[in-house]
């Protein structure tokens, strides 16, 4: 199993139901650490997302207006969707989306 821990903020935890963080335990179907942030965001809209997806997800990434980090780097300086996740990694994701 890989642990990783998960935020959401700036609204985005709305869609997990309130949450604004969870220890998440994934499954690592490959070798250890080869899990891609890919992978993660399937995984956690199949097993995390509780309502309106399309404000979340666009195809297999993040919708534009979702910022994401990684261990407090921007995910762009990490590799993005194919960046492998290492047991004990912080994943943020930030909604830069606001109604009015």
């Amino acid at each position: 199993m890989l642990r990783v821990r998960l935020e959401f903020s700036g609204g985005a935890e709305l869609l997990f139901g309130g949450s604004k963080a969870v220890a998440a335990e994934l499954p690592d179907p490959h070798a250890a650490g080869t899990t891609t942030v890919r992978e993660l965001i399937a995984w956690t809209k199949t097993n995390l997302l509780k309502e309106r997806p399309e404000l979340f997800v666009q195809g297999d990434t993040v919708r534009p207006g979702i910022l994401v980090l990684i261990n407090d780097v921007d995910w762009e300086l990490e590799g993005e969707l194919e960046y492998r996740l290492q047991d004990g990694d912080t994943v943020v994701f930030i909604s830069t989306l606001h109604g009015g």
